[in-house]
Formats: structure tokens, sequence, C-alpha cells
């Protein structure tokens, strides 16, 4: 079954509640109105995943938590926002990789491409490659440009540090974060019977950027930085 207003009703009144007793009581409707469409959804995309990432895991059983970490979360039990990230297996727990995500909560949806956290080594390779015209990157800036429905996320460092270079390219170069990101409220995208096939094209059309990171990773691990 696909999203409807039934999955953002409930995310909205279980945090509402904020009760593992509510909770428990409706867990029923948590897995058929939220964790049943994102079975499907991840499904659905991991063909397309696979084609631009074969290392890319597609377990449905990776979903988020709906529970907040107790350590961090000291006001609320439940996340009012439910995700999945398409990525490579972590060797470390700590140690994120470059993946798509895939997002609903109350506020609507998101989904993009890039990183949760980027290490400094990785952000020396993606300047790197950058100032170098790599062909790697060269391709990431060509897809990002083609597109209209993509941002970038994050904020820019408020000095740029490459003021010799062009405007397009401090874009990218004076990035505190490397990711981009779409987002949506309107019902008639949520909740269409065509999200898994519009993510799918959307997430292939931007899958140069997944590569130029997946690049800049490599190179950071080669130059025994990371």
């Amino acid at each position: 079954m696909p999203f409807s207003q039934q999955t953002i009703d409930f995310l909205f009144e279980n945090r509402l509640h904020d009760s593992k007793a509510w909770f428990s009581e409706h867990k029923g409707d948590y897995t058929r109105v939220v964790v049943e469409p994102f079975t499907e959804i991840v499904n659905a995309l991991a063909p397309t995943m696979a084609k631009i990432d074969p290392e890319i895991i597609c377990d449905p059983k990776k979903l988020s938590r709906i529970y907040r970490d107790a350590r961090y979360a000291r006001d609320s039990v439940f996340r009012d926002e439910m995700w999945f990230t398409f990525a490579r297996k972590r060797a470390d727990a700590y140690v994120g990789h470059p993946g798509f995500y895939f997002a609903v909560g109350v506020n609507g949806m998101s989904y993009g491409c890039g990183y949760y956290c980027a290490d400094s080594a990785v952000k020396e390779a993606v300047r790197g490659m950058i100032l170098a015209d790599d062909e790697c990157f060269k391709k990431a800036f060509s897809a990002y440009n083609k597109q209209k429905k993509f941002t970038f996320y994050g904020e820019l460092y408020k000095k740029n540090h490459f003021p010799d270079q062009p405007p397009e390219k401090c874009e990218w170069l004076n990035r505190k974060e490397y990711g981009v990101n779409y987002f949506s409220n309107d019902p008639e995208e949520m909740f269409s019977e065509k999200l898994a096939e519009n993510v799918a094209r959307d997430f292939t059309e931007i899958s140069p950027l997944y590569d130029f990171y997946v690049r800049a990773e490599q190179d950071a691990v080669m130059l025994g930085k990371k």
C-alpha cells in the first residue's frame, strides 16, 4: 500500500500522546500505515539502487526506529518522522558512507543524496577533485545543474575560502555539509501510486553526485587520511 493521510495522522497522534502504552495499543496501525508503505517503497527502489551501486543495502528491516534515543531526547519518546537510508554496509557504527535517503513525517516527505556527516578527509578529497576539474566532479556538476528538483542542504561557510575560484565552484567548495535534498508536502505527490517510480527516476538523475562522493571516499582512503 502507498503512504496515505493515515501515515501522517498516526505519526502526529503517536507523537502527541508520546506514550509507550498508547503505541503498544496501536502497534498494528503503525505496522499497517507506516512500516508496510516503507517496506513497499524500499523494495520497489531496490532494482534502481542496485544499478547505481550493487553494494547499497536495501533491507526494509533497516528502517529508522520510531523510538528516539533517550540520551538526547529527554523531552519525548517518539519521532514524528521516519526514514530509510540507502547506503553501503558500515564497517564502523560511527562511520557513515554517502548514500540516498527517503523520509516521511508530519511536515511532509523528503529525499536526497549525500552525507549525514562527512569527515575532514572526505571534505579534503572533495575539494581536491573540484579544484582539479576531475571528470567525476564535472559529471556531478552537470547532473546537478540539469535538474530543477534538488537543492544543496546545509550552510555555506561565512568566509569564502576560495576567492580565486568562479562562483559556481565556490557553491560546492564552501559547503559545511555535502548533499542535496528535495522536500514536498503535497498530498498528491506524497500519496501517489507512482511515488516509487518518481523517486527512482530522481535518484537515477542525481546518481553522478553519489558517484562523486564515493570517489572522494575512495581517494581519502587511498591517501591514508581516513
